[in-house]
């Protein structure tokens, strides 16, 4: 007697998830470690390592000394890889860098229209946002929209261009400078670098915000 694939549903893993992402997560973490697959403890290191410890604050000091320091400034700019490697901001998702400098004709925003090719090295673990379809569509066809929406309005003579982040290549945005900041160490200047100024989705912090 054939037998109708839905007889079948409990044998599907994905049936035993719910629906809600970071509940699925959730619950594949529960399963992998139940089956001993994964340690919880040491995957909240590497999560806590890539969130707080490495995370935006890399990016933050390289950004902070191109600001400071113009030959590393045009260095960074010209390649990258290398600059931010010497710097130990290297190895998976790190691969290939290229710097893009925002300014006052031109802003530049990065997207991953295919998945979510990130620089962890550089900025942690992607955020959500960064990773949804409605990002990666729309910050194509409607870059401004979408920066309005998370708070940057640009004037009409500055140009958005879009970056599409991949596997073989990965950018990072150093934003313009803020204005008041003569004078201050590279680490006080990282304090006002943001992890979305450095995607193009927001601006550096002005100091005392």
């Amino acid at each position: 007697m054939p037998h109708d694939h839905h007889d079948h549903d409990h044998d599907d893993p994905h049936a035993l998830l719910p629906p809600d992402p970071a509940l699925r997560v959730r619950a594949l973490e529960t399963l992998l470690a139940r089956k001993g697959l994964i340690e919880p403890a040491a995957l909240d290191e590497i999560i806590d390592t890539y969130q707080n410890r490495i995370g935006p604050r890399n990016g933050a000091q390289v950004v902070a000394r191109a600001w400071a320091d113009p030959e590393f400034r045009a260095a960074l700019l010209q390649d990258a890889t290398p600059v931010v490697a010497d710097l130990g901001f290297f190895g998976r998702q790190g691969e290939h860098v290229i710097a893009v400098e925002n300014t006052a004709t031109q802003h530049n925003m990065v997207v991953c229209t295919l998945c979510s090719c990130y620089p962890w090295p550089l900025l942690g673990i992607p955020p959500a946002w960064y990773k949804s379809d409605a990002y990666r569509s729309r910050a194509v066809r409607e870059p401004r929209k979408v920066l309005a929406e998370f708070g940057v309005t640009l004037p009409d003579e500055t140009a958005v261009r879009v970056w599409d982040s991949t596997a073989e290549v990965r950018y990072l945005v150093i934003p313009r400078r803020p204005e008041g900041t003569e004078g201050m160490g590279v680490d006080d200047l990282a304090r006002l670098v943001t992890r979305d100024s450095m995607v193009g989705t927001g601006l550096a912090r002005s100091p005392g915000a």
